[in-house]
């Protein structure tokens, strides 16, 4: 089979389209045909060696934790899934044509393969981050990055739960954060002004990495009501920085739950092939996200 790997940490160049033996189903596991793979900004930090606590690999490595496909093998002890059933969830190396998956759910219908396999990790990053901010319903939420894949989804599932959210993003996208129920306004210089204006921070989340710790501390009036999954150097400044996921297969019922009540989607910008892989690195890393990107095997 064709696999996405890496034999040591770097840019997006040491990407390979390699040749690779096949995955096998353990117990607990299933394995799929991938048909569509979510590109995270975990993954290119995991390539260039950066969250290796949280994701400890062994060089050379595959790339990938989410993927949808059709399951074709069961391994032993699973129970209420068979061969053939459609599925998105989560695993490793899933920049493949074959994947093994740890956690998984049945995709809910009318949902593509490529759209479901932008959801697992997204979701799951999504329902930690509220939790550990501790936001409440009737409170407001300032999410600083708010246009891609996590902040999509943490825009809809605070408006689910009765959450006002202040949304930062580029100009561009004004109006799709609008569309999701967010009060939107744009990064750049003056930005903590602009946020002012819209009301009363009470707790806040930096998504994208883009060095606004700082200013999410003065406008909250706490570190401890700041959490950030892209900034490194977030606990100089007293913030946590949340990188060890949660329950997955917690998380893609609650997905599923919004899904099927209409109260989630999560648009794919762009999808690439396999080959493309480094492409779609650069493309994650540059930002500017609406959305998700995913990879079409």
């Amino acid at each position: 089979m064709k696999r996405v790997s890496f034999a040591e940490f770097g840019g997006p160049e040491v990407l390979r389209l390699e040749d690779a033996e096949e995955p096998h189903a353990g117990p607990g596991q299933v394995r799929i045909a991938v048909r569509a793979a979510g590109v995270n900004p975990v993954d290119w930090r995991i390539r260039e060696g950066q969250v290796l606590k949280a994701h400890p690999i062994e060089l050379p490595s595959g790339v990938g934790l989410d993927a949808s496909g059709v399951v074709d093998e069961v391994g032993e002890g699973v129970e209420g899934v068979e061969v053939g059933d459609h599925v998105f969830g989560e695993g490793a190396s899933t920049y493949a044509e074959f994947a093994v998956l740890s956690a998984w759910a049945r995709m809910p219908e009318g949902l593509t393969f490529e759209e479901a396999a932008g959801y697992p990790s997204v979701v799951e990053t999504a329902l930690r981050v509220l939790r550990e901010v501790g936001v409440r319903p009737g409170q407001t939420l300032l999410v600083s990055g708010a246009a891609g894949g996590v902040g999509s989804a943490v825009l809809q599932i605070a408006r689910d739960r009765g959450i006002t959210v202040i949304g930062t993003a580029g100009a561009a996208n004004q109006d799709y954060l609008r569309g999701l129920g967010a009060l939107p306004t744009t990064y750049g210089e003056g930005w903590a002004e602009r946020v002012r204006r819209l009301g009363r921070i009470d707790a806040a989340l930096d998504l994208a990495g883009s060095g606004v710790i700082r200013e999410l501390v003065e406008l909250t009036g706490d570190p401890n009501k700041v959490i950030s999954i892209a900034d490194l150097d977030a606990p100089h400044y007293g913030v946590r920085f949340s990188g060890a996921p949660g329950s997955v297969p917690d998380a893609l019922a609650e997905a599923v739950a919004l899904i099927e009540r209409d109260r989630l989607h999560i648009p794919v910008e762009k999808t690439y092939s396999l080959a493309d892989a480094a492409a779609a690195h650069v493309d994650s890393q540059a930002g500017h996200a609406r959305g998700r990107r995913v990879l079409i095997v």
